[in-house]
């Protein structure tokens, strides 16, 4: 099973795809926000269609202490209007500090400061996507 995650950011959306045994997570691409979610929201259903997802991951940005605050009620406001064009499950993951492993990640490749903003948002999208996959049960 193919899966895609996403990381809603206010500028960008990273997307990961996962391999089609759906076993492992890697970064596919970065979408900049058009101003309108409708638009963005499309590209989403686009990519879905033209990976052949059966599934999408969505990054849930909870606080700190694992409480609601308005990012993750923003994310999952989202979620619902992403829901009517998917076509396919939504599932959310925790993505409490991908954004800082990714940067981690990135920096460990010594990718300058520029490189890494190119990079930070489909690198969390994988491993929002990576422990979406090793969390859920198998068959």
């Amino acid at each position: 099973m193919r899966v895609m995650a996403l990381d809603l950011g206010s500028k960008r959306i990273g997307v990961a795809v996962s391999d089609l045994g759906g076993s492992i997570a890697s970064p596919h691409s970065v979408l900049a926000r058009s101003g309108s979610q409708r638009r963005d929201h499309e590209a989403i259903r686009k990519l879905i269609v033209v990976e052949e997802v059966e599934a999408l991951v969505v990054g849930l940005p909870l606080d700190l202490d694992g409480s609601t605050g308005i990012a993750a009620r923003a994310v999952l406001t989202e979620v619902d209007r992403i829901g009517t064009v998917a076509g396919v499950p939504i599932h959310l993951q925790d993505e409490r500090m991908t954004t800082v492993a990714a940067d981690r990640i990135l920096r460990e490749a010594d990718l300058s400061a520029s490189k890494r903003r190119q990079h930070v948002d489909k690198i969390a999208a994988a491993v929002i996507l990576q422990t979406w996959l090793d969390g859920r049960p198998r068959s």
